[in-house]
């Protein structure tokens, strides 16, 4: 059983954070009241959970952080009133929702030209979505300790410059999106790595909807805005299949389309429509229509598209050529040139936090289990599953590993 603090702190506590630097304008002030409003939690908690958690704790982490404030701009001899009382459950039932959503402002805040572009989605991911430093460095393919540098580095800059924390005017939001959607794609990428749905960073795939859409109004002349929101929705249409009745994952090909979200797909196909209209070679636009193509599969019948899929990642390739967009082509490559030609590929990519991106060991470990090198294999499959992954890719991990024994 999941404790109520963990999963109300997981849960809700990106968008209680934003909500409390956007009040209070100090990054600081906000991180340090949830993080009280978290310890005074399992006192007050250790009877009965209150009916609403992350109400509790927004209201308790605002009252200490308008304690902090007070502290800060009284003199020192003032004689300070004592903190407001923890709120009752009478209280929180009279205010069935006290929790803006002040997320996307807080995304463009973090996004700030000011703030070195290194670290402004990392802050964002951090700040504003709740993720470890850990995650984001691996995200990011960055030692842990670089990434904490950049992190308190632009947290300073924010608090030096005094950087608002309302959403700019249109004037500056071309010289942030890209930033904005850096951090919109990390924090997809968690909720959807997690299949089943169940992991800490489930909530994000709901909110990457909704967040993209309003983006797509706020810049309808935007191609990789509405190629973002294009592909969260080709993505999330395919979650009712992506996990079967044992609750392991089923990897993409082998996924029965009729139990997509046709409805979604739809939505995609609009946002897709427009992001080719406006910037066709674009490279988020080119990354859609690998999602686009794979929705476009109606049956189990229809052998899997990966010949247009490899063909699709080399134009992906010409236009940006990562570690990411390399290793993701060799799963259509090893199904085209075979297993041999992928490895190779995979095997040449040099980028030290690949070590801990578990992706690599995964697809690492199925090339070497398909070339029957089973002691390699079982070690890359080990080292993946070391690497934390959600309940129905662990499952699934797993039962490779088993085979290849």
């Amino acid at each position: 059983m999941v404790d109520p603090l963990d999963r109300a702190a997981r849960a809700d506590g990106g968008k209680t954070i934003a909500a409390l630097a956007a009040r209070f304008r100090n990054l600081d002030i906000a991180e340090e009241a949830f993080a009280e409003a978290c310890a005074r939690a399992v006192t007050a908690w250790a009877a009965e959970p209150p009916r609403d958690p992350a109400a509790w704790l927004y209201r308790v982490a605002e009252r200490v952080a308008l304690d902090r404030v007070r502290q800060t701009n009284v003199r020192a001899t003032a004689t300070l009133p004592g903190p407001e009382p923890d709120p009752t459950p009478e209280e929180l039932m009279l205010d069935a929702s006290p929790i803006p959503d002040e997320r996307l402002k807080l995304i463009f805040t973090c996004c700030h030209p000011a703030i070195h572009p290194e670290a402004r989605a990392a802050l964002t991911l951090r700040l504003v979505c709740g993720l470890s430093t850990e995650e984001i460095a691996r995200a990011f393919l960055t030692a842990e300790p670089t990434l904490a540098q950049r992190l308190v580095r632009a947290k300073r800059k924010i608090a030096d410059a005094g950087i608002g924390f309302d959403i700019p005017g249109p004037a500056a939001w071309p010289e942030r999106v890209a930033a904005v959607l850096s951090t919109i794609e990390v924090a997809y990428a968690h909720a959807h790595a997690d299949g089943a749905g169940t992991g800490r960073h489930a909530d994000y795939a709901t909110e990457m909807l909704a967040i993209t859409a309003t983006l797509a109004r706020m810049m309808p002349e935007e191609a990789d805005v509405h190629a973002l929101a294009a592909t969260v929705r080709f993505a999330e249409a395919r979650r009712p299949a992506r996990v079967d009745a044992g609750g392991v994952m089923v990897p993409l090909s082998e996924q029965d389309p009729a139990r997509w979200d046709a409805a979604l797909i739809a939505e995609g196909r609009h946002y897709f429509v427009a992001a080719v209209r406006i910037g066709a070679r674009r490279p988020r636009v080119i990354a859609a229509l690998i999602h686009a193509e794979w929705c476009a599969r109606t049956s189990l019948a229809e052998p899997p598209p990966w010949r247009n899929i490899l063909t699709i990642y080399d134009a992906l390739l010409s236009v940006r050529d990562d570690a990411i967009t390399r290793l993701n082509r060799a799963v259509a490559l090893a199904e085209v040139m075979g297993y041999e030609a992928a490895l190779e590929e995979v095997d040449a990519l040099d980028l030290p936090g690949l070590a801990q991106f578990l992706p690599y060991h995964a697809t690492r470990a199925g090339l070497l289990y398909r070339l029957g090198l089973k002691e390699a294999a079982r070690d890359a499959y080990d080292t993946a599953l070391a690497l934390d992954p959600g309940d129905a890719e662990r499952r699934w991990l797993e039962r490779r590993r088993a085979e290849v024994s």
